[in-house]
C-alpha cells in the first residue's frame, strides 16, 4: 500500500508507518535539519529509510499532482505549534497552521485514509469552531479548497452541500496516550483518520494495551517489575506518587486490576541497557549535555514509571524538560538516544545537528510504535475491505455465469 506523507519531520510518523508495511511514494518537509537527519540515515543504508523520496521542500510548493499512482494513505503530522496549549494558542491566525495543506492534497490525491496527528490542545473549547470546520472540510476536501481563507464564513456552506461533494470522507477523531499502547512516555496527542465513504465504515480506534493500574500490581503487589530489573523487590523508595496515588486507590475501592493490559512502560524500561551518558562517551547521540536544572513546575521525568512528555521547546530545551531526577534527587538532561528510546525509535537510526536541534527533531516526532499500531490498524481495515471487494465481485461474476 502507498503513503504520501507531510510534515515528515525527523521520520518518527514515516516509520511506524513504514513497519505496518505501506510504501511512501514522498516525505515532504522543509527543515533542513529534519530533512539532513533522514539524508544522514538514507546514505547509512537504514533498512527502512533509505528508499524514501524526500522531498525538502515548503509543502505549500509541492504539487500534487504530479504523483501519478493511487494514494492509499494520506499521512501528516501537522506542525502542532499554532494548538499547543503551551504555545499562544492562535490556531487559524497562525502562519505555522498548515491544516489548509492538508485538505488541498486530499482534494488532489484523493486517497483511501488520511492520519493527522496533532496535540491535545486543538480539543480546547476556544478554538472549537475551528476544529469543527477541520472535520467538516476533511470530511469534503474537494468543496473545502476554496474555503480554507475565510473558514468561518464556510461552516454552514460545507454542512448544506456536503452531500453533493463528489469526494467524501468519514472523519473519526479521538485522543490516546501514547503510554497506554507501550510507549515508555506520557504523550497525550489527537489523531484524525478520515475514511473515503466507498470503504466500509466500521473502523475503530486501536484499544488500548498497556496500563497505570497494571504497573501498580507489577511494582506494589507482585515485585515483578523490580526483579525483573535486578532489584530487591521492596523499593518503596522508588515507586512515584502516581503510582502510590493509584495503589492506595485501588486498596481503598477495592477495584480489581485488569490483567489483559501490560504494564505502562518506564524510563527504566526503555534505558536500563544504556550506559550513563558522558560528556566525552563513544556512544554516537548518547552524550551528557550539563546545565539541566529543575524549575518550579518542570522537576524533570522519574525512572519508574513512563517519562514526562519530551518537548521541543521554542527556544532548544527548556531547563526542566527532557531531563531525569533520580531518587537521590540528581538531576540532568536526558541524552538524545535516551530521548529516541522514549520515543521508540529504533537503536540503528540516528540524528544529525545541533544538540538543540537534535533534541526538537525528536520531541517533534510522533512515537515510532504508535504511529506503528494506528497505521497497522488502517491498513488491516483497508486489507478486509479490499478482500469483501474481491468477493463481491467474484459473487457477481458467478452470477452472471449462471445466467448465462
Amino acid at each position: 500500500m502507498t503513503c504520501i506523507e507531510l510534515f515528515s519531520g525527523a521520520g518518527g510518523l514515516a516509520l511506524g508507518i513504514a513497519q505496518a508495511g505501506f510504501k511512501h511514494l514522498a516525505l515532504i518537509d522543509n527543515d533542513k535539519q529534519a530533512c539532513e537527519t533522514i539524508r544522514q540515515n538514507q546514505g547509512r543504508g537504514h533498512n527502512v529509510a533509505r528508499d524514501w523520496p524526500l522531498y525538502p521542500m515548503d509543502v505549500r510548493r509541492f504539487d500534487f499532482s504530479t504523483i501519478q499512482q493511487d494514494v492509499d494513505l494520506l499521512a501528516a503530522g501537522v506542525p502542532c505549534q499554532p494548538f499547543s496549549i503551551g504555545g499562544k494558542g492562535l490556531a487559524d491566525r497562525d502562519t505555522r497552521n498548515m491544516f489548509g495543506e492538508v485538505i488541498r492534497a486530499a482534494a488532489s490525491l484523493r486517497p483511501r485514509v488520511i492520519l493527522v496527528e496533532n496535540v491535545r490542545g486543538i480539543l480546547r473549547n476556544k478554538i472549537s469552531e475551528y476544529l469543527r470546520y477541520i472535520v467538516l472540510a476533511m470530511s469534503s476536501p474537494t468543496l473545502a479548497t476554496s474555503t480554507i481563507a475565510n473558514w468561518q464564513q464556510s461552516i454552514a456552506y460545507l454542512r448544506e452541500h456536503a452531500t453533493k461533494s463528489d469526494l467524501k470522507y468519514n472523519v473519526h477523531v479521538f485522543p490516546l496516550n501514547a503510554a497506554d499502547f507501550g510507549v515508555p512516555q506520557h504523550r497525550e496527542r489527537v489523531f484524525f483518520v478520515a475514511f473515503r465513504s466507498d470503504i466500509c465504515q466500521d473502523w475503530l480506534p486501536p484499544k488500548t494495551t498497556n496500563g497505570l493500574n497494571a504497573l501498580v500490581w507489577a511494582q506494589c503487589k507482585t515485585g515483578l517489575y523490580w526483579t525483573g530489573h535486578g532489584i530487591t523487590k521492596n523499593q518503596t523508595s522508588l515507586v512515584g506518587r502516581r503510582v502510590r496515588r493509584r495503589s492506595q486507590s485501588l486498596k481503598d475501592s477495592g477495584t480489581p486490576v485488569d490483567l489483559d493490559l501490560a504494564p505502562w512502560r518506564t524510563v527504566r524500561d526503555a534505558i536500563c541497557d544504556l550506559p550513563a551518558p558522558k560528556v566525552d562517551g563513544d556512544i554516537f547521540n548518547h552524550e551528557l549535555r550539563l546545565g539541566a536544572r529543575p524549575y518550579q513546575g518542570h522537576s524533570g521525568s522519574i525512572l519508574d514509571e513512563p517519562a514526562k512528555t519530551l518537548k521541543a521547546g521554542n527556544h532548544g530545551v527548556p531547563g526542566g524538560e527532557n531531563s531525569l531526577v533520580s531518587s537521590s534527587g540528581d538531576f540532568r538532561y536526558f541524552s538524545v538516544r535516551e530521548c529516541a528510546r522514549l520515543q521508540t525509535f529504533p537503536d540503528n537510526y540516528i540524528f544529525s545537528g545541533s544538540w538543540s536541534s537534535m533534541m526538537r527533531q525528536v520531541g517533534n516526532a510522533v512515537p515510532v510504535l504508535l504511529a506503528r499500531i494506528i497505521s497497522d490498524s488502517i491498513r488491516e481495515h483497508l486489507l478486509k475491505e479490499d478482500l469483501r471487494s474481491s468477493n463481491s465481485k467474484f459473487e457477481h461474476n458467478s452470477m452472471h455465469y449462471c445466467s448465462i
